[in-house]
């Protein structure tokens, strides 16, 4: 008994703007399926639309790939390129049989529909070239599918299950047009032959486009792909997704500052689901990741969601990952690179410094008293925490801490003596002592702040703050 064919999906977005979030699930899917079944995972740019592709937009997708850690076999196949292919095929079904040439005019064209119309019946053109004719001199002329006009077509979803067309409510599409080029019909069936295609893994808005492409490929008498039509991504709201919703391109999530890992954790739930599972790791998903796992129902945008995700893989990190993390985002943002020292300190506190974010931006927010070279300015919260009664206080502490050893432990009991002799509750000390040494009110424990920054530069924060 002959194996099973290797598992080959695609990607095919058109270069007509940013990677958007719901063309980032679509290749996540792809892409998960492909590892899942040691297969190949293709990439295609359907650039046919030459008018609206733009060289900057393929660049984004390629961008916004590589950022989410997609990762492709092979070259990024251009589809533009292929216009010769596509019309040869297409001149192939003509000679068969199962394609013919149509000198239809555009007004010959409207006059039947509006007939149609009036008689109340779908406004499907039936060429009168479907059967042959002497074509007139010199005129210009499509090529179109001779679609059967009886009978069904049915398309074996693995998602949507069987899914039938009755094929009288199926025109004979164009497959080339006047000029000679084809459309996106013709071009996507060749080239998922000609690639090798086994899995066709898309959005539901082209479950009818399936039924189209069956008799395409009916046509050329080629096998047909495994189809799985995905459900629409919508916002909380259930409307369909918009910007305000988070439609936003890739690079835009890149930008607030969320891991690759999250957004694929997150992407991957957004219609898939592994029992009751939500964090998960990447080696997780491609392990479980199965076509079985994929509802039929809207999967719901939610930014709440997305950051309770984004926040448990910032705890996952290890304190290699973290800086690794930090280093590609402040490349991304353009900021200036950390110094050795700074990526010491923030390894030494790295635990307490991603306790609490969601984001990277929140993460180096948490670092900011290792990042920013003193004096620096304390936000208004912080200012909030320092008027002339905390400072007199701090100024009295800053006497102890200077005879003391600099350990955790040491410092802990330092302070904890001093707020009894102030009768204060620590928070009382600990809250104006975090805002002097951190300039923020958040941040890790202000004992591990005092341990990582050493001695000299906290009794110097402390005596910027209290003069």
């Amino acid at each position: 008994m002959a194996s099973p064919a290797p598992v080959v999906t695609r990607f095919a977005p058109s270069p007509t703007g940013f990677l958007h979030i719901g063309g980032a699930r679509t290749a996540l899917f792809n892409w998960l399926y492909a590892r899942a079944k040691g297969g190949r995972f293709l990439l295609r740019i359907e650039d046919t639309d030459r008018a609206r592709s733009t060289p900057e937009a393929t660049e984004a997708i390629l961008e916004g790939l590589t950022w989410l850690g997609l990762d492709w076999e092979g070259e990024p196949i251009s589809q533009a390129s292929r216009a010769a292919r596509h019309a040869e095929v297409a001149e192939q079904m003509v000679a068969s049989g199962h394609a013919y040439r149509c000198y239809a005019t555009k007004e010959e064209i409207d006059a039947f529909r509006e007939a149609e119309k009036a008689a109340g019946r779908a406004p499907l053109f039936r060429s009168p070239w479907r059967d042959g004719g002497t074509p007139p001199e010199g005129a210009a002329h499509v090529v179109r599918l001779k679609a059967p006009q009886s009978g069904e077509t049915v398309v074996e979803d693995q998602v949507q299950g069987k899914v039938t067309w009755k094929n009288e409510t199926l025109d004979d599409l164009i497959l080339l047009r006047s000029d000679g080029t084809p459309t996106y019909m013709l071009a996507v069936v060749v080239d998922d032959h000609d690639m090798g295609i086994t899995h066709v893994i898309r959005g539901d808005d082209h479950l009818t486009n399936a039924a189209r492409q069956t008799l395409i490929y009916q046509g050329a008498g080629w096998d047909l792909p495994v189809f799985a039509h995905i459900p629409l991504i919508h916002g909380p709201d259930g409307a369909k997704l918009s910007k305000r919703h988070g439609a936003l391109g890739v690079e835009a999530y890149r930008d607030m500052g969320y891991l690759p890992e999250a957004m694929r954790n997150y992407l991957a739930r957004l219609g898939w689901s592994h029992g009751d599972d939500e964090f998960f790791t990447t080696e997780q998903a491609v392990e479980w990741f199965d076509l079985g796992g994929i509802g039929k129902s809207p999967a719901r945008f939610d930014f709440k969601k997305l950051e309770n995700l984004s926040g448990q893989h910032i705890r996952a990190l290890d304190d290699d990952g973290m800086i690794a993390a930090l280093r590609q985002f402040a490349a991304s943002q353009h900021m200036p690179e950390f110094t050795a020292e700074q990526e010491s300190q923030m390894r030494a506190c790295g635990a307490s410094l991603r306790e609490r974010a969601k984001t990277l931006p929140e993460l180096l927010g948490m670092a900011h008293f290792i990042l920013s070279a003193r004096p620096f300015a304390p936000d208004e919260k912080a200012s909030n925490q320092l008027d002339s009664v905390s400072r007199g206080m701090l100024k009295r502490l800053t006497t102890r801490l200077q005879h003391a050893s600099w350990s955790k432990p040491e410092l802990e009991s330092v302070i904890k003596d001093f707020a009894e002799g102030e009768g204060l509750k620590l928070g009382k000390v600990a809250q104006p002592l975090r805002a002097a040494l951190t300039g923020r009110t958040v941040s890790p424990s202000v004992f591990d702040v005092m341990e990582v920054i050493g001695k000299a530069e906290t009794l110097a924060r402390l005596e910027d703050t209290t003069g």
